[in-house]
């Protein structure tokens, strides 16, 4: 059963990719013509974004990664800002 979710509900949610690295947490939404179109996603502590962004306060996910809204998010691991220097073993 597929089950709706008001936008405002998804506010500070945790984001994780497909692959479990913890992503960001949900910041806003972009609406446009009453349809999301997309998910602002700000860098936390100890988070991918974080990592890879350095002072960069987050990124705007496009609602098509997405995979699943529900405890958590789950986006595709192709969201991921490419050209990273952070090494995934590295700290």
């Amino acid at each position: 059963m597929l089950k709706m979710k008001k936008v405002t509900e998804t506010y500070e949610l945790k984001v994780f990719t497909d692959a479990g690295d913890y992503f960001g947490d949900v910041e806003d939404s972009i609406v446009h013509n009453n349809k999301v179109s997309g998910w602002k996603i700000k860098a936390t502590k100890n988070s991918y974004l974080s990592r890879v962004l350095g002072s960069a306060k987050g990124v705007i996910v496009p609602h098509q990664m997405v995979k699943a809204i529900g405890d958590i998010f789950v986006i595709s691991k192709s969201a991921a800002p490419a050209g990273s220097s952070v090494d995934e073993g590295e700290e």
